[in-house]
């Protein structure tokens, strides 16, 4: 999935005007000579989706069994009637994406391998500066990166956000790691990192719990690792502090779908059964 928080929340909040709201999808695909809207329906028009938020319309497309690609195929359908449907939002769209593309935070976060659309809400910042982000609105690292560089270079910033911002501006790994669950050398972001910095915070389960929600997909391998005769804590070893390896193992485990324990056999049964 390309599509970010800030792309659906900007195509969503456009296409709120557009005549073509109530237009069944398949029929603007049709126009646009693309792939048609595979989803079937009388009610499967713009409006069914653009009252939702970025996590509600991904939700909603996964129950009714499509990949995350699906959303791509909705942004990109709804941008591309706007564009068709009014002069106007051909050049709002020009505009930001060729702002996009000058911005270098961005630029060196596809380096790095960082989504634009990991929560804020799953980073290592103080409370302080997550307070800030939200009175911002700024929920993902893509909309923080885009405020970061169009703010005015006269703004004084400190603490997390300005540790954050040079972090991504020069390519900081060792900063990065402090505040974001990033693996010095390697690309992206990782769950065991998450868990660590979920085990060192105030709100540790909450945070586990929307951590193993996003890295899905590393959970998975984690499980099937364990299932197949691997150690759990082996991939702990990464975080390099043996007390938070524990405690981020541990806080990681409710959420691993792994069968019970064998219960050992107990009472005179039990002692019959001994060699």
């Amino acid at each position: 999935m390309k599509a970010t928080e800030k792309e659906w929340n900007d195509v969503r909040t456009a296409f709120a005007s557009s005549i073509m709201v109530d237009t069944s999808l398949n029929s603007l695909a049709q126009n646009l000579d693309g792939p048609e809207w595979p989803i079937k329906g009388k009610d499967e028009t713009p409006a069914k989706y653009i009252d939702l938020s970025f996590a509600e319309v991904v939700e909603l497309l996964q129950l009714k069994g499509q990949p995350p690609e699906r959303l791509d195929q909705l942004v990109s359908l709804l941008k591309e009637t706007l564009a068709f449907d009014s002069p106007f939002g051909d050049m709002v769209e020009q505009t930001a994406a060729a702002s996009e593309r000058d911005n270098q935070l961005l630029k060196n976060m596809a380096k790095l391998g960082i989504p634009e659309n990991f929560p804020i809400t799953l980073t290592a910042l103080e409370p302080g500066t997550l307070e800030f982000c939200k009175l911002e609105k700024l929920s993902t690292l893509g909309e923080f990166a885009v405020f970061a560089q169009g703010m005015s270079q006269n703004v004084i910033v400190g603490g997390d956000f300005r540790k954050l911002l040079n972090a991504l501006s020069h390519v900081d790994e060792g900063a990065l790691a402090e505040v974001l669950p990033f693996r010095r050398g390697q690309k992206g972001l990782h769950l065991v990192e998450a868990m660590g910095q979920a085990a060192g915070s105030t709100d540790p389960v909450p945070r586990a719990e929307l951590a193993t929600t996003w890295f899905r997909d590393e959970l998975a391998a984690m499980e099937k690792d364990v299932l197949s005769g691997g150690s759990l804590e082996r991939h702990f070893v990464v975080l390099g502090n043996p007390a938070l390896e524990t405690k981020a193992a541990e806080l990681l485990k409710p959420h691993l779908r792994l069968p019970a324990p064998e219960k050992k056999k107990s009472g005179l049964f039990g002692w019959f059964g001994r060699k």
